[in-house]
Formats: structure tokens, sequence, C-alpha cells
């Protein structure tokens, strides 16, 4: 989902509201997926534990409202339907919290293509492995059957750190330069890209 302008708007917004620096539109972005927590300690340091639970709530009382504004990437369902395959498990590890995937699933309508999901807030958040360990178990797949996607440098680090093959987006939050940057196995620059990559290498 084509959700990085509208999470990066509302970090800034945020930060207005406690009254902290308001970071650049690369380093609101840079951010994203890391869990509100992680994310919020990247951004201000010097934040005690009551200032990044105040963060915390002034984001959600700008994004929350707005959720229902983010839209899908154009023929990326069309993506999930060639990918569906008896033996194949598509699974969803997110930074978002449960709460959060289960809003973003009503909205869209793709649960169905997904055997398992894994968010931020039930374990470590990315980039640590626990996301992608917990699915292979949970689907008995191994880490050298197991494609991470990505569009930030986080997904690659932890697909690199839970042993697993990463493949970067760049029409995400994340740039090109930046997504090269980290271990992958590829990095396509839009939905058409991607699709033709998995036909091609899946």
């Amino acid at each position: 989902m084509d959700s990085t302008g509208l999470i990066a708007e509302c970090i800034q917004l945020a930060a207005a509201d406690c009254n902290l620096p308001t970071p650049s539109l690369e380093a609101a972005k840079h951010i994203i997926g890391l869990g509100i927590v992680d994310s919020t300690r990247h951004l201000f340091p010097a934040l005690n534990d009551d200032g990044i639970a105040l963060f915390a709530a002034r984001y959600r009382t700008h994004y929350l409202p707005r959720d229902n504004e983010v839209r899908l990437y154009a023929g990326i369902e069309d993506v999930l339907r060639s990918l569906a395959h008896e033996a194949r498990f598509l699974a969803v590890a997110t930074g978002k919290p449960r709460k959060g995937l289960d809003r973003a699933f009503q909205y869209c309508g793709l649960a169905h293509h997904f055997h398992y999901t894994r968010c931020a807030d039930e374990g470590f958040a990315k980039p640590h492995p626990d996301m992608l360990e917990k699915l292979m178990s949970y689907t008995g797949v191994s880490a050298n059957e197991t494609l991470m996607i990505g569009d930030t440098t986080h997904d690659l680090e932890m697909a690199f750190a839970a042993g697993c093959a990463g493949l970067g987006v760049s029409y995400g939050a994340h740039t090109l330069n930046k997504l090269l940057s980290t271990p992958s196995i590829a990095v396509v620059d839009d939905v058409e890209a991607l699709k033709a990559w998995l036909i091609l290498n899946g």
C-alpha cells in the first residue's frame, strides 16, 4: 500500500505537536517500518519513555483518521493473484501493530491472499529477524526457500539477518541508492517490474 507520504506527513505533524525539531521528509521516510517506539528513538534519541509515548499518541491522532486514504499500488493485486500456488505460502511481516494491519486489510480487502502475518507489536521489530523466523516456523519453509520483498533497508536487513533472500522495491519509502547499499538479490523500480521478476525467478 502506498502509505509512505501519509506516514511521513504525520510524523512531521506529531513532532510539531511535541515541540520537537521537524524531521526532513527523507528522515521521516527513513524510519518507516521500524515500529513506532524504535522509530521515535531513532529520530529523537534524547526523548525519555514519557516523551516517546506522547509522540506516539500524537502520531496516531494524525494518522488514524486518515489511514483509509491509503491506496494500493496499481497492479499489486494482480501480482498477488499471480503468486497463488498450492506449494507457496504468502505472508506479511510489517512494522504496523496488529490493529493497524487489521484496519489495512479491512480497507484493501487483500487478507485472503495471505496465509500468515506478523506485526511489530508481537515480537521484535525490524531489522531483527524475529518476524521472518516466526513466519518460517509457522510455514515450515526454510530460509533458503524464503523471499522477503520490501521497500526499506530495514526489510532487506531483516531478510539478511534471517538468512533469507531480500528483494527491494524502490517505489516505496527508501530510495534506490539506499536500497542498493543493503544486501539484496535484486531491486526493481515498479510493480510491473516486480511481477516480471517474480515470474522469471519464482
